[in-house]
């Protein structure tokens, strides 16, 4: 019998503010590189739970899912997990400077499309793909994602 092939699901968010975009710094494999704050769903987790949790777990900065942006797949050419991100719009509430932030994150910065497009640390190709989403004016509502108890 063949193992049956599981992708990854994740989450990402995508807030701008005055035209930036909140990225997270973070280690991967030994370099510092920029996401959207993003992670895995846990067990019992709604999408829009999901994202909201890992904003503030690698930002410190509290948001208001406001819609969703699109579903991404990505297969990790260094390990070959396949992912499949939600990535949904969220608005900043207000920061706390005094959240204590994931492992392995150096800490929120606010970038905006020009340093996205010209850097060389994504994190994948998925973060500055999602970015040009957003620019464009993709963005769904909601309850375009049902989700069952």
């Amino acid at each position: 019998m063949n193992k049956r092939w599981t992708p990854h699901a994740t989450v990402a968010t995508i807030v701008v503010r005055d035209d930036r975009f909140l990225m997270v710094e973070e280690l991967s494999g030994g370099e510092a590189v920029f996401n959207q704050p993003a992670g895995h769903i846990e067990a019992g987790e709604t999408i829009e739970a999901a994202a909201i949790r890992e904003t503030l777990e690698e930002t410190g900065w509290h948001v208001a899912i406001t819609g969703l942006l699109g579903l991404y797949t990505y297969t990790a050419p260094a390990n070959g997990i396949t992912y499949h991100r939600y990535c949904l719009i969220g608005e900043a509430i207000n920061h706390d400077p005094n959240a204590e932030l994931d492992e392995g994150i150096i800490g929120p910065q606010w970038l905006s499309i020009e340093e996205l497009r010209a850097s060389k640390r994504l994190r994948s190709p998925m973060v500055l793909t999602c970015a040009e989403d957003y620019i464009s004016g993709r963005h769904y509502p909601l309850d375009i994602i049902t989700e069952h108890p």
